[in-house]
């Protein structure tokens, strides 16, 4: 049904104009169908449309979005001299986001030394989409390059920078340096936002330290965030593994109350835990809540008996 409203899109009048057509490409790579946005980008020309950077960083952009990592590089080296264009800082930040998202992480790297020497300034999302794609390969001398090289270029980090390396440093299982990394955002009164914090409890999950999870889903709570599908899907099991039914079902009732969908079995595991234990009345509270929930329908079973 997609391709039968985009293709329809093609027979109006404005298609001849670059915007429009540009917008089909975006959609068509949203979609996964880079063959139809290089067909539409060929066809501008017949069309009367122009094609400028803007639709350059358009197939660029829709060939990522595609996941066609293996003709990035033929397009963008191609395509300039074709379409007598220069890549502009936007071109330089898809290919580099292309080439970080296949793990080809010299190549992206060798992308921004090149839009350098042309005289071009990276931005804060040159940089972070670099700090991402390094950190989140767990190359953490690295990501510290990329950091040092930001920093030179007078690029103030944010909170999508610090997550970028807590990701990586809880990765590695460097904690201290992780809640060192939190504590620098606060003095430069950068929030941390959810995905600062389940960074943290992932490292602390990872390494078995329920203690000090526990100690950062407090830090959401008396935070302006609600803990998200993640934090409750990571945070349920570990509890439970951990035999602390009383903060598993402190969460359970947490996903109804944030209205977030979680795999049905993880809270079926508290009800069996809870009943176990003979914490009935926890175990029947949570059934209950499953069964009132308008927002989905879990259906939570007390086991025999109970």
């Amino acid at each position: 049904m997609a391709i039968e409203i985009l293709e329809e899109q093609k027979k109006y009048r404005d298609i001849s104009k670059e915007g429009f057509a540009v917008r089909i490409i975006s959609l068509y790579g949203k979609s996964g169908m880079f063959e139809n946005a290089q067909k539409l980008f060929d066809e501008m020309p017949d069309l009367k449309c122009d094609q400028t950077v803007l639709s350059f960083n358009g197939i660029l952009s829709a060939c990522v979005n595609s996941k066609k990592f293996d003709v990035i590089e033929r397009l963008f080296r191609e395509l300039p001299g074709k379409l007598s264009v220069e890549p502009d800082l936007v071109s330089y930040n898809i290919a580099i986001k292309g080439f970080c998202e296949m793990g080809s992480l010299d190549s992206a790297t060798s992308m921004l030394d090149e839009m350098e020497k042309k005289g071009l300034v990276p931005d804060l999302v040159t940089f972070n989409t670099l700090l991402n794609g390094f950190y989140g390969k767990g190359k953490l001398d690295d990501g510290e390059k990329i950091w040092g090289r930001m920093e030179r270029s007078c690029i103030a980090p944010d909170v999508r920078s610090y997550n970028a390396k807590l990701v990586g440093l809880a990765s590695a299982k460097k904690m201290k340096e992780a809640v060192e990394a939190i504590n620098e955002m606060r003095k430069k009164e950068i929030k941390p936002d959810i995905f600062s914090f389940n960074a943290l409890i992932k490292g602390y999950v990872d390494d078995g330290n329920l203690e000090e999870a526990k100690f950062w889903y407090g830090e959401i709570e008396k935070s302006e965030h609600d803990p998200s599908r993640s934090t409750l899907a990571m945070l349920i099991p570990f509890a439970c593994d951990k035999g602390d039914l009383e903060f598993a079902s402190k969460l359970s009732e947490a996903v109804f109350l944030t209205k977030c969908l979680i795999d049905s079995t993880i809270l079926q595991t508290v009800v069996d835990s809870l009943a176990k234990e003979s914490k009935s009345e926890e175990a029947k509270k949570l059934v209950q809540l499953g069964k009132s929930n308008k927002y989905r329908l879990y259906k939570l079973k007390l086991p025999s008996g109970n």
